[in-house]
């Protein structure tokens, strides 16, 4: 059977038991709807908040800028890692404890104020949006390669899929659905992991294959991939750190924090029952995340090395790189590359007309490598490599079987949509139940509400499948946005509301604004979005990465440093929260006992 055929029949028997799911876990409440009726089991949360977590981003992208980046890559895992162990730590308990439905709802009475619930409301709508255009991006990625389909056909067909089972099941449908995904994109990771891991090192556990000799040679990977990329002038593996160190430092403080300020992962911990099982399926979570997050870097490595191996005959053997009839000649290039082009997300341009193809790095800094390069024919690298595809394409590259490849379709898909019915349910919530219900009309029914709810679930749908299709310049191409504004927004806020009895309404409604408004000026700044008289705002503030170097995706950190700082300065020159407030914050913290969710005020 042709991969084509095998494809359409995994992808589909997925999606009918997504729907299949939603059909039988539809919402009849509101309580349904927005928590799942509070009673989901520790071990089934842990697994949907996993798939919820586990993003386009995880699934697709993570193991990509590890292997573009190296050992610099690895601020992506201690930052989300780490980021979830805080959320675990610090946060998910005593939300579970307040009783609420959303983290608006927390912040409004907690601050005991409409404002400051509405204003985390534009915090979590921005962070949201931001977030989910990256997953319906992947949606796209993944159809129009896998499915033969257009990128906007696969983004419409995403958007159906997830209307489907997201809008009629609420978060209960949401919920038990997650779970089938999980199982989905976690076999989907794993097993070409293993097959890869197997033909590279003889190891069938990647973690394991990574530090391993490779097969038939007294080398271990990692040593062989790091003589491989420098010599090709690209930066040591095992060592590289793009930008500054103080930049990694401040990008992995910003993935964490931010991490543990997003509303589609804080909401999962108000589905379970008690207090207890928040912790519970906290800890279940962790397990079924580090499957895949301690898979990646061997996934990323073994990527690279056999991307290198297909371009550069010589990779395996050792021998000269550089030797014109070691690197690959056009005309042979294997299908998955041909197949790749078609995406646009692997392009090749014969720069000397040889008709091979010369992969090595055009920025190197390192002279020998340049003259050997230039010796062999070379006038420039000509081959660009999306740092998306290495998940997707790692089984094609290493020759897997069809069956193989269709399953990583299906893990792409089902991480993508895992992860954009989590924020789609944020979004959803956020408008009907904490701007509809509790500003703008607090008598509405249970049924009214519930029917606002799939209503702004449905226009969430459409405006994420719209920014999908037509990703606006500050946000595309990056997640790490969503992050920052969450960091910079939102975590002060909840961290504050939790751990400071004396930190008032004021305080907190200036400190959101203040860290939101810092971060967002920064990153349109550095993305040209700003000018004044015809100067870039980016040139007042004195050029690209102007404070100390931080990139604007690393810039969350810094809006939440502002963000605390605003609101205890402001805090201090305004009256004490009410002592009713202050006895709620300590009731909450007191680790005994918990309300059931019902959502009531």
């Amino acid at each position: 059977m042709d991969l084509q055929t095998i494809t359409y029949l995994v992808v589909g028997a997925s999606f009918a038991l997504y729907i299949g799911i939603a059909i039988w876990a539809r919402a009849g409440s509101t309580s349904e709807f927005y928590v799942a009726g509070g009673g989901v089991h520790p071990v089934t949360n842990g697994m949907a908040t996993a798939a919820d977590w586990m993003s386009a981003a995880s699934f697709i992208s993570m193991a990509g800028l590890i292997s573009n980046m190296g050992y610099g890559g690895g601020l992506f895992l201690m930052g989300w890692t780490g980021g979830y162990v805080l959320l675990a730590m610090l946060l998910a308990p005593y939300l579970r404890k307040f009783g609420k439905f959303t983290v608006p709802q927390f912040i409004g009475d907690r601050f005991y104020s409409k404002s400051a619930s509405t204003v985390a409301v534009i915090c979590l709508l921005t962070a949201s949006i931001t977030y989910v255009i990256g997953q319906m991006t992947g949606v796209g990625v993944a159809f129009s390669r896998f499915l033969g389909v257009t990128n906007d056909m696969g983004i419409y067909i995403g958007m159906a899929i997830v209307f489907m089972y997201a809008v009629f099941g609420g978060m209960k449908g949401i919920t038990y659905t997650q779970v089938a995904q999980y199982v989905v994109l976690i076999l989907a990771y794993t097993i070409p992991a293993i097959f890869i891991a197997l033909q590279l090192t003889g190891n069938p556990f990647p973690q394991l294959g990574l530090g391993s000799s490779l097969v038939g040679q007294d080398v271990s990977l990692l040593a062989r991939l790091d003589q491989v990329v420098t010599d090709l002038g690209f930066g040591e593996y095992t060592t590289s750190v793009p930008g500054s160190t103080l930049n990694m430092f401040v990008y992995t403080v910003s993935l964490m924090i931010g991490t543990a300020g997003l509303p589609h992962v804080i909401v999962r911990f108000f589905t379970v029952p008690k207090v207890k099982d928040a912790r519970t399926s906290a800890g279940w979570a962790l397990v079924f995340i580090a499957i895949l997050y301690t898979t990646a870097p061997a996934v990323a490595a073994m990527a690279k090395y056999n991307l290198h191996a297909t371009v550069n005959s010589a990779v395996a053997t050792g021998g000269d790189l550089y030797a014109t009839e070691a690197s690959l000649k056009a005309d042979e290039r294997p299908e998955w590359m041909k197949r790749w082009e078609k995406t646009g997300l692997l392009k090749f341009e014969d720069k000397n007309g040889d008709g091979r193809i010369q992969y090595y790095n055009d920025a190197t800094k390192n002279a020998d490598a340049k003259a050997k390069a230039e010796t062999a024919g070379w006038k420039g690298n000509e081959l660009s490599v999306n740092a998306d595809i290495i998940v997707l394409a790692n089984p094609e590259i290493a020759l897997l079987p069809n069956w193989v490849i269709a399953l990583i379709a299906a893990g792409g898909l089902a991480a993508a949509l895992s992860t954009a019915a989590g924020l789609l349910m944020a979004i959803s919530s956020a408008v009907s139940h904490d701007l509809v219900k509790n500003v703008f009309a607090p008598d509405i029914s249970d049924k009214n509400e519930l029917l606002v709810g799939k209503i702004a679930m449905a226009f969430a749908i459409v405006l994420a499948g719209y920014l999908g299709l037509n990703p606006p310049g500050f946000a595309a191409g990056t997640v790490a946005l969503a992050f920052g504004i969450a960091a910079s927004s939102l975590f002060p806020a909840i961290m504050m509301g939790i751990f400071s009895k004396k930190m008032n309404k004021e305080g907190a409604i200036a400190g959101m604004l203040a860290g939101l408004f810092v971060t967002l000026l920064y990153v349109f700044a550095h993305k040209g979005l700003f000018f004044i008289k015809g100067t870039e705002f980016t040139d007042l503030i004195g050029g690209p990465n102007s404070f100390f170097g931080i990139t604007p995706e690393a810039f969350g950190a810094i809006g939440a440093l502002v963000n605390f700082t605003v609101a205890f300065v402001v805090d201090k020159v305004t009256k004490e929260p009410p002592e009713h407030i202050q006895a709620l914050v300590e009731s909450v913290r007191i680790p005994r006992g918990a309300k059931a969710v019902d959502g009531a005020h």
